[in-house]
C-alpha cells in the first residue's frame, strides 16, 4: 500500500476512534425557557457510550479483523496449493508448460498477497485488543526506569 493510502486509511480510522459515541434518548416534556411552564413534544438528549458498550464495540471489530485475517490465510493457502499443482502440470505436460509456469507465476503472487492481508489483518486485530483492555481498563501502562 502507498504511503498516501496508508496514511488515508490511518487518518479514516483515528477519526472513527475519535468520534464520541452518542445514543439519542427522547423525552417526551420539556421544560420552556420562555416561560414558567413544560411544554409537550419531543426533545433529544445525547448521552455518552458506557465504558462496557466501547469495549464491546471494540471486542467485536477485534473479532471482525480476526475472520478476515483468517480469509487472508485461507486465499494464501489456496494459491499456494494452487501454484504447486500448476508445478506439476508444467512438468507433466510439457507441450503446455509456458502456460502452466505463467499460471503458477501468477498463483504464487496471489498467495503472496493473501499472506499480506492476513498479515495486516492480525495486525488489525491486535490494535483493536489493545483499544478493548484499554477501554476496559485491564491493561495499565506502567513504564519502569529499570
Amino acid at each position: 500500500m502507498s504511503e498516501e493510502r496508508h496514511h488515508h486509511h490511518l487518518f479514516h480510522h483515528r477519526q472513527e476512534e475519535e468520534k464520541p459515541s452518542e445514543e439519542v434518548v427522547y423525552s417526551e416534556t420539556a421544560y420552556n425557557p420562555s416561560g414558567d411552564d413544560y411544554t409537550s413534544g419531543y426533545t433529544e438528549t445525547a448521552v455518552a457510550e458506557s465504558a462496557s458498550d466501547e469495549f464491546e464495540r471494540y471486542e467485536k471489530e477485534e473479532k471482525h479483523h480476526k475472520h478476515k485475517e483468517h480469509l487472508g490465510e485461507m486465499g494464501a493457502l489456496a494459491a499456494g496449493a494452487f501454484a504447486l499443482y500448476e508445478k506439476h502440470e508444467a512438468k507433466k505436460d510439457p507441450e503446455h508448460a509456458h502456460k502452466h509456469k505463467i499460471e503458477e507465476e501468477i498463483a504464487a503472487a496471489v498467495g503472496v498477497g493473501s499472506g499480506g492481508y492476513a498479515f495486516h489483518e492480525h495486525h488489525e486485530k491486535k490494535d483493536a485488543k489493545k483499544e478493548a483492555e484499554e477501554a476496559s481498563g485491564q491493561k495499565h501502562h506502567h513504564h519502569h526506569l529499570f
